[in-house]
Order: structure tokens, then C-alpha cells, then sequence
């Protein structure tokens, strides 16, 4: 019975953990229990983007104990660089290896941009059309990331990975990242995300900063109604063009737009309401566990990790900047007629980035309705942030 007992407690998570003597093991796990706590209390607590805070969160926690062998990420990195079995990782991988099939395969990040079409209105964009230069200009973030990035010593590909997460956008980083730099996928991942929720503490600075308080005050004029006809052309003709452009861009881009399709067209209610709701939900706990099971105390605990941590949040501000100051050019150039606000907008982040116009806005006047108007920014600002995507994978892949 006693050696019973003893065969039982070698087994558990805590004798794998403290017997093994290896001392910087054990402070790195204990380093990321703590590290995981804070996401938790994050997502919990302060709110900060739950829906995919929490589980990578979670998903970090089940990588990272001991004995728990629910993710082999050599089944997907091979040191001779070959790429992974299907069947290997069927017969040998554990529940998260085959969830985390869906991020290898490139599944959840496309289905995911569905949904976010499904739920995306493109009108403003469609109406103001001028406003698409807004979000493209925030994509200046993604390339001053990836020079800086170079510039520190990161690989080309690497760096692209990095970059991306200027562009504010989770599906479109771990995407890119899954495909050009795996091993940084859970450092990428939780930072994207984790900038994402912290928009309304980052940008408000900037924004105050770089407008004046006239140009905080302009009341941009009504947007033209946009007929349905328009709306339904509109996302066909965007996958086209893009994916005649950028082909590796059509993955994001062709499935957004195949969402916002769904939701317009008025034939399609069920297949919306299903893309926008349970696949979302769905795959958002699936992509969420399977992307933060990748973040282990080895590849996470790492000085690239702490650099991966600066030059996301130099990407958010960056791409901020850039879209303020081209909102305050086409100001200037259109006689006052568009405000600045809606620039930073552009950094994608739907809708919480155009939230944020609106309120600081609305700080110096209450009666100033920018939601809208950085609504067409925003959106162009996703699908800026997909074409940057593509044209990484499409040099470096």
C-alpha cells in the first residue's frame, strides 16, 4: 500500500515540478503563475477584452502544468525545419495539439475575420470612402515595428510577425505569426491582445497631444445614406481587388468579406446570425486556449518576449500617431471638415478604437457625434491591417 501510495505521488504535477531539482524551471513556472494571474485578473476584474483575455489565460495555465501534457509543440517546430505530420500529431498529440490544429492550418483566425465581418457595417466606409487613407495610414505602426524589430536583431520573419501587431488585430497577428515565427506566437498573441484592451488608456494621450482643442471640437457633417446595392457590391468588389493584389491576403480578407456579405445581402439571416454568434463563440474559446497553451515558461520567459512587449506597444502608438496626423492634413486640406479624432481610429480594433474617438471627442463637446465617421476609419483599418498581413506572408513565407 505505502509504495502504492509513494508511485502516486511521483505522478502528481507537484512532485514533476519540485523533484526535479532543475531550479530555474521551477522559478520560471512560478514566474508564469504569476504572469497568468495578472491576465486573469485583467480580464476579470478590469474587463480588459474577457472573451480572449480569459481563455489564453487558461490556456497558458494547462501548458504550463506539470504532467499535464495536453500541447507538444514539437509536433509542429522540428529542429531540422520540416514541416508537421497531420498523423503524427493525430496518434501522439494531446487535446490541445488537435485544437491547436485549427491556428496551424490557418482555420480559426479566417473564421474568425468571417464573423467580424458579419458583425462589421461598412457604410461609413462606403460613404466617406475618403477615409479608407485613415486606416491606411495607421498602418504605418506595423512597419516601424518591423524596421525596429530588424534593427534589434530579430530575423526577418520574426520581425514581420512582430509588426504585425500594430495592426490591432489579434486573428490577423496570430495568422501571420503561426506561419512565419511559431515559437513567438504566445508572446505575439498575448500582447496583441492585451494592447488591444489597454486602447482607451494608450491613445487619449496622443490624441490630446497632437489635435488642438478647435480641432477637437469640429462637428463633421452627416453621412449620405448608403443604398443596400452598394453595400452588397461593396464586399465583393473588395475581395477582389485585394486578392488580385495581395493573394495572400485573401484567407482574412475573403472570409470578412464573405461575412459582411452574409449580413447585408438579406437573403442569409440564419448563416449570419450563426457566423456572428456560435462559430464566434466557438471559435474564440478555441483559438483563445490553443494560441496561450503555446506560451510555455521556456519560449515565454525569454529577453524576445520583453522585446516583443516594447515594440507591440511602440506599433499601437506609432500607428496612433500616424493616423492622427494624417487626420489633421486631410483637416487641413478639406478647410476644416473632418477631425482629427477619427485618425486614431484607424489602428482596426472594431469597434473600441472608434469608441474612443467618440469620447474623447465628446470631452469638449457633449454634443459631438464622431462614432460613425471613426467608424469608416476603423474598418478600413482591418482590412489595412489584413493587406499588411498578406504582403508579409507573401515575402517572407
Amino acid at each position: 500500500m505505502l509504495e502504492t501510495i509513494q508511485n502516486f505521488l511521483a505522478t502528481t504535477g507537484i512532485a514533476k515540478l519540485f523533484g526535479s531539482g532543475d531550479t530555474v524551471a521551477i522559478v520560471q513556472t512560478l514566474v508564469m503563475y504569476c504572469i497568468i494571474g495578472v491576465l486573469v485578473y485583467l480580464a476579470i476584474v478590469k474587463q480588459f477584452e474577457p472573451l480572449l483575455l480569459l481563455p489564453i489565460a487558461i490556456g497558458m495555465l494547462l501548458a504550463n502544468l506539470p504532467g499535464a501534457e495536453l500541447i507538444h509543440m514539437d509536433l509542429f517546430i522540428h529542429e531540422d525545419g520540416s514541416d508537421f505530420v497531420m498523423q503524427e500529431v493525430i496518434e501522439k498529440g494531446g487535446l490541445i495539439d488537435i485544437l491547436y490544429l485549427g491556428v496551424k492550418l490557418g482555420i480559426y483566425p479566417s473564421l474568425i475575420f468571417m464573423g467580424v465581418g458579419a458583425m462589421t457595417d461598412f457604410s461609413p466606409l462606403i460613404a466617406n470612402p475618403k477615409t479608407l487613407l485613415l486606416g491606411a495610414a495607421a498602418q504605418f505602426g506595423v512597419f516601424f515595428a518591423f524596421i525596429g524589430a530588424l534593427l534589434l536583431g530579430f530575423a526577418p520573419n520574426e520581425a514581420a510577425s512582430i509588426g504585425i501587431i500594430g495592426g490591432a488585430d489579434g486573428p490577423t497577428a496570430i495568422l501571420v505569426t503561426k506561419t512565419l515565427a511559431p515559437t513567438l506566437l504566445g508572446a505575439i498573441a498575448v500582447a496583441a491582445y492585451s494592447y488591444m484592451a489597454l486602447i482607451p488608456i494608450i491613445q487619449p494621450p496622443f490624441m490630446k497631444l497632437l489635435t488642438t482643442e478647435k480641432e477637437r471640437k469640429i462637428r463633421m457633417s452627416n453621412l449620405r445614406p448608403v443604398s443596400k446595392t452598394e453595400k452588397i457590391l461593396f464586399p465583393i468588389l473588395v475581395m477582389a481587388v485585394v486578392t488580385l493584389i495581395v493573394p495572400d491576403a485573401a484567407p482574412l480578407v475573403g472570409f470578412l468579406m464573405l461575412g459582411n456579405l452574409l449580413n447585408v445581402c438579406g437573403v442569409t439571416d440564419r448563416l449570419s446570425g450563426t457566423a456572428k454568434n456560435g462559430l464566434m463563440n466557438v471559435l474564440t474559446i478555441f483559438l483563445g486556449v490553443s494560441v496561450g497553451a503555446t506560451a510555455n515558461a521556456q519560449n515565454f520567459l525569454s529577453p524576445s518576449t520583453l522585446y516583443i512587449i516594447v515594440l507591440g506597444l511602440t506599433a499601437f502608438v506609432f500607428a496612433t500617431i500616424a493616423g492622427l496626423l494624417f487626420g489633421k492634413l486631410m483637416c487641413l486640406l478639406t478647410g476644416g471638415k473632418i477631425n482629427p479624432l477619427i485618425g486614431s481610429a484607424g489602428v482596426s480594433a472594431v469597434p473600441m478604437a472608434a469608441r474612443v474617438s467618440q469620447d474623447v471627442g465628446r470631452l469638449y463637446d457633449s454634443n459631438n457625434y464622431l462614432l460613425m465617421h471613426a467608424m469608416g476609419p476603423n474598418v478600413a483599418g482591418v482590412i489595412g491591417s489584413a493587406v499588411a498581413a498578406g504582403v508579409f506572408l507573401a515575402l517572407f513565407k
